[in-house]
């Protein structure tokens, strides 16, 4: 398959990174007010509320998605079921930029992924786009000053990022082979809410497991009413739509190095909420990832 980055896919790529930046603040302001699981539950449940109205013909007989029922199941549980999920159980000991830190390597379990499972080789250009990424990332997460590195400390919730990055490596590898009609594959509403369906039963179990393990009560409130909003509509439903069409279009691994746009994004919106002014050093980084992004995308 031939994977070109056009100035289209460029932002089908970038758009996602800045929401699930977002997406990474929020569930931190929130992850005293419910159980982690039960926010990703809760979350896709709304996508599916908004999806069903644009692709509910999905689920006809005649459809063919239960033809590949097993497909859109995988999809489901590694995409929806386990990686916010995860994201979130993180964040409930992690801070929003340490998560971030440690989903930066997703290049490298993208490259691994592929090559394990898929038979995709690595090249050296891949490999050095790698190392151009993740230094911009650090330089963010340095504020601009190395020292601050060595005072990073990884807890029990960057092992849950750590977990939830190989299952998103996974999950964009088996978009690109994916098997379906053609009218749901034409139909992006279709395509997200087949694997969306089998998502909120993966992540309704798991919340139901949490729950009987004795989860923190809900605590209700507008504020919180707003957070479910956003993740659902931004971070989920447009994030996820233009993921899956920007990784269909460019490949995993080099939709991979987008993603480390993240931690930036992190920093700015982070630096944004306390009033205070991006710095050289977010310049410096922002060109460190593109210049990772182009030089694994060359042929």
């Amino acid at each position: 398959m031939t994977h070109r980055l056009t100035p289209k896919t460029v932002f089908l790529l970038t758009l996602p990174p800045l929401l699930w930046a977002g997406n990474a603040i929020v569930g931190r302001l929130v992850h005293d007010m419910l159980p982690p699981v039960l926010l990703n539950f809760l979350r896709w449940l709304i996508a599916f509320c908004i999806l069903l109205p644009l692709a509910g013909p999905v689920f006809r007989r005649d459809a063919g998605m239960w033809r590949y029922w097993k497909q859109y199941a995988l999809l489901g549980l590694l995409g929806i079921g386990m990686y916010n999920a995860l994201q979130y159980m993180a964040l409930q000991s992690s801070t929003p930029i340490n998560v971030t830190l440690v989903a930066s390597g997703m290049p490298v379990w993208m490259m691994l992924t592929g090559w394990l499972f898929f038979g995709v080789p690595v090249s050296r250009r891949q490999v050095a786009g790698a190392v151009l990424s993740i230094a911009g990332v650090v330089l963010v997460l340095a504020r601009g000053e190395w020292r601050h590195v060595l005072e990073l400390r990884l807890v029990a919730g960057d092992l849950f990022m750590i977990l939830a990055t190989i299952a998103w490596s996974l999950y964009s590898w088996l978009l690109t082979r994916a098997k379906e009609p053609a009218a749901i594959r034409a139909d992006w509403a279709a395509f997200l809410l087949a694997q969306v369906a089998f998502g909120v039963l993966w992540s309704g179990g798991f919340a139901a497991g949490e729950w009987a393990l004795g989860a923190i009560p809900v605590q209700w409130s507008w504020t919180l009413a707003a957070a479910l909003v956003y993740v659902s509509v931004g971070p989920a439903v447009i994030a996820f739509r233009c993921w899956g069409a920007g990784v269909q279009a460019a490949g995993p691994s080099v939709g991979a190095f987008f993603v480390n746009l993240t931690p930036l994004f992190t920093a700015l919106l982070s630096s944004a909420f306390l009033g205070e002014a991006p710095h050289g050093y977010h310049v410096a980084a922002f060109a460190l990832i593109v210049g990772g992004i182009i030089v694994s995308a060359r042929r």
